[in-house]
């Protein structure tokens, strides 16, 4: 068995079809196709399932195709580990996060002190958790940054942010004459909040259960700032860090029972080998004043 075969056979299994994976490969199908005959010879098996010119992973091809990426994976780490310990690299910080405002001043000011350090940002949803720990596991980003815990046991947490929670209600509501609540008072109020599985909706849903409330929810949103625009035109409160820009039309009010506030955490996959770069980037987030963080 040849690591040529388990790269090419990675790449056929990824696409189910032996010629886009040939152009991808940039070799001819027919050599591809008999790379894929001798890798099952190998293996005593059949990978995949032959209809005519179509091809499907079967149960011991992806029985197969889990081993092959830890395998690949593996020697991928060993090769960056290698160009670290021999310094022929600058150094590269592959972070995942569901939004850039709250990390672009740490990697500012971290670039200040460390400018040979490129960062590689992925954006991806704020409700997609699972992409997260799919990224991790498989090697493609070395950071996460997470606003909910991902719960999986090879997955690293470290806290590097916590925000107060408050309520933001218009100015012209009735609230807006106090300046703190409890969540129990407002059992009957109209709340904005965001769609089903967005990590702030199941921490909110925490405050409210501590509360023992159940919330009258008129409206779902994505993103914070379609959350903070209708509290701007009247339809409702919305929980929202402290540290939320001011806002002439809205006011914050602290809540004193129960206790509300979001923790935001760095993950990475224990399992894999973590740059300097990365651990350098770690260190300075620990030591990064909490009051420069950005939330919502």
């Amino acid at each position: 068995m040849e690591l040529l075969q388990l790269h090419y056979f990675r790449t056929v299994a990824k696409y189910e079809h032996m010629t886009k994976a040939a152009e991808v490969l940039r070799i001819a199908q027919p050599a591809l196709s008999k790379t894929i005959s001798r890798l099952e010879e190998d293996v005593g098996v059949a990978l995949f399932d032959r209809n005519n010119r179509q091809i499907r992973l079967n149960r011991f091809g992806k029985a197969f195709l889990q081993q092959v990426e830890i395998a690949l994976g593996a020697l991928d780490e060993g090769r960056r580990e290698l160009s670290d310990m021999l310094d022929k690299e600058q150094g590269t910080i592959r972070l995942a996060t569901p939004t850039l405002n709250r990390l672009s001043s740490t990697i500012s000011e971290f670039r200040k002190e460390n400018p040979e350090i490129i960062f590689r940002v992925t954006q991806i949803p704020p409700a997609s958790s699972s992409d997260m720990v799919g990224l991790l596991e498989r090697g493609d980003v070395d950071l996460c940054f997470i606003a909910a815990p991902l719960n999986q046991s090879w997955i690293k947490e470290q806290i590097v942010w916590k925000a107060e929670v408050c309520l933001a209600v218009p100015i012209t509501h009735p609230l807006a004459d106090r300046d703190a609540i409890t969540l129990i008072e407002t059992a009957n109020e109209a709340y904005i909040e965001y769609h089903a599985g967005h990590p702030f909706r199941q921490i909110n849903e925490a405050y409210c259960e501590a509360a023992g409330i159940s919330r009258n929810i008129i409206c779902e949103v994505d993103e914070p700032s379609a959350l903070w625009s209708l509290v701007q035109a009247g339809l409702g409160i919305a929980f929202v860090p402290r540290n939320t820009n001011e806002d002439p039309n809205v006011k914050l009010l602290r809540i004193q029972s129960p206790v509300c506030e979001r923790e935001f955490s760095i993950a990475w996959n224990e399992k894999r080998y973590l740059s300097r770069a990365s651990r350098r980037y770690l260190e300075f987030l620990e030591s990064y004043p909490h009051e420069h963080s950005i939330g919502n």
